[in-house]
């Protein structure tokens, strides 16, 4: 989503030589800098409080709360208005993310240049739009939420206490939740829990790679990957050193819906490619600050709308399967670059290097364990995953790395696999399977959705609907992990700021359909059918 939402072990040094930064999605997100001090350098203001700075230098953070996920009631009537006004929050982020790459020379001589430059501008600039959102609720009868004026500020971290995604800072790594097989195993309801294995296969950093970071020829040594803004060797695995994690799927009940319907709908190599975000910020050109795939439904874009959709055509071969399939391309980076290196969305927003299409795309959609499903809405939008787990944790987070082979031993959330020869990265995702009966979309694009619970029960009075299911498998040269750094990286891509975590993956899709798709489908799965 563009906005939206979604585990650790041994400490790394946090030691940096250039400055760098990250933007945010939904009005949240963390910037990254280093900043430059002389030893026992007294400072003040950037840090709000007094410290005494080593003579190297020193990563920062600078976290802006996530404003998108606090708006979870917005009227119908001001969706709109106030989704373009989130994009102007995460314009101004992308503003002070520039500012910091382009003042390195006045942060090394003044160590509050950060707080009075970027930081308190920043903050007013952030008032004046949260005091617009606050007006166009209102204007429509809506309540805004009591506590909107203090998510403007942002403040600044030293790297040795940062706290990014639940991460406990200065590069440490933590077992955090990890889902199991695939497929969403745990009780997550619209911003739940995972439950599912715990992933003990290493861990991830937050803190920025000792002496810099120089895989696939970074510039400079910033946090890492190739633009600067990572991965990191952490964020890798070798899969065969991976513990297993994946737990059993849950009982099949006597009336289960236990058939499957495959959609056969490509993988992009027509290069249908746009940093839209049509959910998340309709009407807003490179809403998703970072590059889709597109499949299903060719004409998605971010002024596309319920009435266009239906004259979209389709890539996939049933040609009533208008529904849109999209997710963040993967990226090698390896010194290579793509069409959109001076891009928005692409280069210019740390999203570099070679652009890997999917050698297998496998659209499925499944029943539920515990009773018949009902027919998908036409129109219905999820998101499954966060974009924005190094801002906001991993409550939402859904992403699931793998290799061929490994699926049913391994599934990691925070770590990309290192793959053995003749193996296959493979990302998948397991979308929520309860609907509320009503919405086909919600303020938050979450709340009219949620993960069924261990059992495979829908809670709430939601009702069962055939569970969305996709596997990308990738032909990936391995990247090799040399003194601590990685080269020949892959990442996903997302928000500068999200640091190319492996976390960050997620999925899109709006259920478009005609001819009586979405109730041959729903009929496939109760019956117990194989069908596409």
């Amino acid at each position: 989503m563009g906005r939206n939402i979604r585990k650790r072990r041994s400490p790394l040094a946090v030691k940096v030589t250039a400055a760098s930064a990250a933007l945010a999605l939904g009005g949240g997100g963390l910037i990254w800098a280093n900043f430059y001090a002389s030893a026992h350098e007294s400072n003040n203001d950037a840090w709000g409080g007094n410290r005494t700075k080593a003579a190297s230098a020193q990563v920062a953070t600078i976290s802006c709360p996530d404003v998108g996920q606090k708006l979870t009631n917005v009227p119908d009537k001001a969706r709109t208005d106030v989704a373009g006004e989130l994009s102007n929050l995460d314009r101004q982020i992308t503003e002070a993310y520039q500012r910091l790459a382009t003042t390195r020379d006045a942060q090394t001589r003044d160590a509050s240049f950060v707080q009075n430059s970027v930081l308190q501008p920043l903050k007013d600039r952030r008032q004046n739009i949260l005091d617009r959102i606050k007006l166009e609720i209102t204007r429509v009868g809506g309540t805004a939420p009591g506590d909107l004026d203090t998510l403007a500020n942002c403040t600044g971290t030293p790297a040795d206490q940062t706290n990014a995604g639940g991460q406990q800072g200065g590069g440490q790594n933590n077992g955090g939740q990890q889902q199991g097989g695939g497929q969403q195993q745990g009780g997550q309801q619209g911003g739940g829990q995972n439950n599912g294995g715990q992933q003990q296969g290493g861990g991830q950093q937050q803190g920025g790679q000792n002496g810099g970071q120089q895989g696939g020829g970074q510039q400079g040594g910033n946090i890492g990957g190739q633009a600067g803004n990572g991965p990191v060797a952490a964020d890798f695995v070798d899969i065969t050193k991976a513990q297993a994690n994946v737990k059993a799927k849950p009982r099949k009940a006597r009336n289960a819906s236990r058939g499957t319907f495959t959609t056969r709908c490509g993988v992009n190599t027509n290069k249908n490619h746009n940093t839209d975000n049509v959910i998340v910020a309709p009407g807003v050109k490179n809403g998703a600050h970072h590059l889709h795939d597109y499949v299903g439904n060719q004409k998605i874009d971010a002024f596309a709308s319920n009435d266009t959709f239906l004259q979209g055509g389709s890539s996939c071969q049933n040609k009533s399967d208008l529904s849109s399939y999209y997710w963040p391309v993967v990226r090698v980076q390896d010194g290579s670059q793509d069409f959109d290196q001076n891009n928005d969305g692409g280069g210019k927003e740390g999203n570099v290097g070679k652009i890997l299409t999917p050698v297998q795309a496998q659209i499925k959609y499944v029943g539920s364990p515990t009773g018949k499903v009902v027919a998908m809405p036409q129109f219905l939008r999820i998101i499954t995953g966060d974009a924005k787990t190094t801002t906001n944790g991993l409550a939402n987070a859904n992403a699931h790395w793998s290799c061929t082979g490994f699926e049913n031993k391994v599934q990691l959330t925070e770590q990309y696999p290192i793959c053995p020869q003749g193996s296959k990265v493979v990302r998948s995702f397991a979308f929520q399977s309860c609907w509320d009966g009503q919405n086909t979309d919600s303020a938050n694009h979450r709340t009219h959705v949620a993960f069924a619970d261990a059992n495979g029960n829908c809670q709430n009075g939601f009702k069962a609907i055939p569970q969305l299911t996709m596997r990308l498998v990738y032909d990936i040269k391995p990247p090799t992990l040399e003194n601590g750094q990685v080269k020949n990286a892959y990442a996903v891509d997302g928000f500068p700021e999200q640091l190319h975590k492996p976390s960050t993956d997620h999925d899109d899709f709006i259920s478009i359909t005609t001819g009586g798709l979405a109730n041959k489908i729903a009929n496939c799965v109760n019956r117990g059918q194989n069908c596409s």
